[in-house]
């Protein structure tokens, strides 16, 4: 189908039922400013919706394709932590374990105490460094693994949540490292990217940048004036600065932060999300078990977060739905990406949702378009 007003091309599959999914998405082009994008559900293991359009550079030169890549921001983290909850399923970790008896130096400064679960639900106290760093520094994955290590939580750990924006990808790899002797790429590319067919990377080769959409920073910004900041929010959002150009580079797409940089198809996010959503099996192969799936999603700590100013409801790494951010339903999950991108299970409706864009939106979760495409698919069931 085509939008007469901008001439986009909605291309790919869209199941009879779904139809409000595809004139969501496709307006998007026309009226919210979309240049590329994909949104993909699958349902009950099956795949109903994967569509792309538009295109995958500013100039409008490169057609969004079917395997086009987008950096996804914060929704690789839900990637990282469904490989922390496959280690717990294999017994190489326990969400109970302290980070200290994997990561010995994690013990200094009175963190010793600080439980895997408390680490991945953003309650460590080491929401951003505490010196000055460069967003190349972030990338550089075993300096930043020894500067946390030796960092002072800001505050009581396991005391309340504040967003680990950047670093909560710095410990999740470490620890992933430690127990396991591979990078957290590595980890995910032999585990669950190549088997199970889920075209998404946390360190991308060169060899795919081909594939790469350009990411275009929204022309405004959600993020508070520097001046309102608490210490918390300076450490997580400002340290290094925020810099929404930073996808485009190759340093930051060879890294391996599964907190940020996550290269990945709305396909791809949505056929993982949808086994989460199910019995765990992805075409009939075990990605992780049924009990693994509600440990990830047990609830680790709830109430006001630290950083993000906002009600939170954390999970072993995973958003738990709050304010109806992943749709109507309580026992949805998922996370969100800074600009617009998500992934969301919902076992309830046996629901896999994701979309992924490369004009950024304002937001670090909650943006319209996303709004607006979850909307249409529950107004489609």
């Amino acid at each position: 189908m085509s939008d007469a007003a901008t001439a986009v091309e909605i291309h790919g599959t869209c199941a009879k039922g779904f139809e409000a999914v595809r004139d969501t998405f496709a307006a998007h082009f026309s009226g919210a400013g979309e240049v590329g994008a994909s949104v993909a559900i699958v349902r009950d293991g099956q795949v109903v919706v994967d569509l792309w359009g538009g295109s995958a550079d500013r100039a409008r030169t490169r057609p969004w394709t079917r395997d086009t890549l987008a950096n996804v921001w914060s929704t690789t983290k839900g990637m990282g932590s469904l490989v922390c909850g496959m280690l717990v399923e294999r017994g190489l970790i326990a969400y109970s374990d302290k980070v200290s008896k994997h990561w010995p130096e994690f013990a200094a400064e009175g963190k010793g105490d600080i439980t895997i679960g408390q680490m991945l639900s953003h309650q460590a106290g080491l929401c951003g460094p505490t010196t000055p760093t460069t967003v190349e520094e972030m990338c550089n994955h075993a300096l930043m693994a020894e500067r946390l290590a030796a960092q002072a939580p800001i505050w009581a750990p396991g005391s309340r949540s504040g967003y680990h924006a950047l670093t909560v990808g710095i410990l999740a790899g470490e620890l992933v490292a430690r127990v396991t002797g591979k990078s957290i790429g590595t980890w995910f590319r032999e585990n669950v990217a190549e088997p199970h067919k889920v075209d998404f990377h946390i360190g991308l080769p060169a060899s795919e940048d081909f594939r790469v959409a350009e990411m275009i920073p929204s022309a405004v910004s959600s993020l508070p004036p520097p001046e309102t900041l608490n210490v918390s929010q300076v450490a997580a959002l400002g340290n290094p600065a925020p810099d929404a150009r930073v996808p485009n580079e190759r340093f930051w797409r060879g890294a391996e932060l599964s907190s940020a940089n996550g290269q990945g198809t709305a396909a791809a996010i949505a056929r993982v999300y949808g086994a989460l959503a199910g019995d765990g099996r992805i075409e009939g192969k075990v990605l992780v078990k049924p009990e693994t799936i509600r440990a990830m999603t047990d609830l680790q700590i709830e109430g006001p977060d630290e950083v993000l100013g906002m009600p939170a409801r954390w999970g072993a790494g995973f958003i738990l739905n709050v304010g109806g951010l992943y749709g109507p339903n309580d026992e949805a999950f998922g996370h969100s990406g800074w600009g617009g991108s998500f992934g969301l299970a919902d076992p309830k409706t046996g629901l896999g949702i994701a979309y992924v864009m490369n004009q950024m939106g304002p937001d670090l979760a909650g943006d319209a378009r996303a709004n607006a495409l979850i909307a249409a698919t529950y107004a489609s069931l």
